[in-house]
C-alpha cells in the first residue's frame, strides 16, 4: 500500500491530537483536563483493543483485567524495588503481555459467546485475588503509588503536564495502531477475522496469530494502566473488575474498532458525554446502553465509521471499506 494513501488514516487522528495538545493555552479547568487524562489512557487501551477486536475479530470482556496487571506491576516494582514511572513502563507492558497470552491461549479452543464469558470471568478472577492479596496487592483497599513523575525536568505533578504527556502517549498508541494495521501481520489478522479456515487452508499459522493479537493488546492495555496508576495515584482491584471492561468494549464500538478514529472517538464520547448533560452515574450507565443499542442496530461498524460512509452517500460515492486502499477505489 502506497504510503500516500495509507497516511490518510492516521493524518486526521494527529491533526486533532496537535490541537488537543493546544488545549491548555484556553486554561482550561483542573475537571476539564482530569477528564481528559482519562479518556486518552482509556484511548490508549482501546487502541490495543481495536486491534484484537477490530482487525483480530476477538471481542475481550476482560480488558480492563489487563489494565489492572500494569497498574498493579507498577504499584508494586515501585514500593518494593523502587523503580520510577518510566522503567515500569516497559515492565508493565511485558507483564501484561505474557498475562494477555496466557488468556489467548483458550481462544483456540472456544470462540463467540463462549470465550466472551470466559474473558468475563476472567477480570471476576483477578479481581478476586487483589482483592484476597492481603499487603501484597494491599487487599481491597489497594496500593499507593508515591513514586515522582518527570521529563525533562518538568514534574508529571502539574495536571497541565501530565495532561500534554498523556497526548503524547496517545499519539504514540495511534501510530503503532496505524503501522500494524498497514503491515503484513496486519492483513494477516483481517483475513482470519473473515474466514478463519481459509486462513489456515492458506497456510497462516491461525493459533499463533490470534495469541500475538493477545499479546499486542496486552502491551497497550499495559502502558495505560502506568498511567492510570501514576495519574489517581491509588489503584484497587474494583477498578479493573467486570463492569470496566464493558465500559472498554462498549467505547470501541461506540467509536468504531476498523478505523484508526474509531477508539480516540469512543473513548472521548463516553467520557464527556454525560459531563455535558450533567448526568448522574446511573443516568450515565442507561445512556451507554442506548448508545450500544442504537449503535448495534444502526450503525454496526461504530459511529465513525457511519458518519464516513454518510458523508460518501451524501455526495453520491462509494464509502472506502475498512482497510482498503484508496487506489483500488479510485480504479474501480
Amino acid at each position: 500500500m502506497p504510503v500516500s494513501n495509507s497516511l490518510r488514516s492516521l493524518l486526521p487522528v494527529l491533526i486533532l491530537l496537535v490541537l488537543f495538545a493546544l488545549v491548555p493555552l484556553l486554561s482550561p479547568s483542573n475537571r476539564f483536563l482530569s477528564l481528559a487524562i482519562s479518556a486518552g489512557i482509556n484511548v490508549i487501551a482501546l487502541y490495543g483493543l481495536s486491534v484484537l477486536f477490530g482487525q483480530t475479530g476477538i471481542l475481550s470482556m476482560g480488558h480492563a483485567a489487563l489494565v489492572g496487571i500494569g497498574a498493579y506491576t507498577a504499584a508494586i516494582v515501585a514500593r518494593d524495588f523502587n523503580v520510577g514511572f518510566w522503567l515500569s513502563i516497559p515492565l508493565a507492558g511485558i507483564m501484561a503481555a505474557i498475562v494477555a497470552a496466557l488468556i489467548g491461549v483458550p481462544s483456540l479452543r472456544v470462540s463467540g459467546h463462549h470465550f466472551v464469558i470466559m474473558t468475563f470471568a476472567f477480570g471476576q478472577l483477578l479481581s478476586i485475588i487483589l482483592t484476597n492479596g492481603g499487603d501484597y496487592t494491599g487487599a481491597a483497599s489497594g496500593l499507593d503509588v508515591q513514586q515522582p513523575v518527570a521529563l525533562f525536568g518538568l514534574s508529571m505533578d502539574v495536571l497541565t503536564h501530565y495532561y500534554l504527556m498523556v497526548v503524547s502517549f496517545v499519539a504514540l498508541s495511534a501510530i503503532a495502531s496505524w503501522a500494524i494495521i498497514n503491515s503484513r501481520y496486519g492483513r494477516t489478522l483481517r483475513a482470519i477475522r473473515e474466514n478463519e479456515k481459509l486462513a489456515a487452508s492458506l497456510g497462516i499459522n491461525v493459533g499463533r496469530h490470534k495469541i500475538g493479537a493477545f499479546v499486542v493488546s496486552g502491551i497497550f492495555a499495559g502502558v495505560s494502566g502506568v498511567l492510570l496508576a501514576y495519574f489517581l495515584r491509588h489503584i484497587s482491584p474494583s477498578q479493573f473488575a467486570s463492569f470496566p471492561s464493558i465500559y472498554l468494549a462498549l467505547m470501541v464500538m461506540i467509536g468504531g474498532a476498523r478505523l484508526l478514529l474509531g477508539p480516540l472517538a469512543g473513548g472521548i464520547l463516553v467520557a464527556f458525554l454525560p459531563e455535558l448533560l450533567n448526568l448522574d452515574p446511573v443516568q450515565s450507565r442507561i445512556l451507554y446502553g442506548v448508545c450500544l443499542i442504537a449503535v448495534i442496530l444502526l450503525l454496526p461498524n461504530g459511529l465513525i465509521a457511519g458518519i464516513v460512509a454518510g458523508w460518501y452517500r451524501f455526495f453520491d460515492r462509494r464509502p472506502v471499506q475498512p482497510n482498503e486502499p484508496a487506489v483500488e477505489r479510485e480504479g474501480k
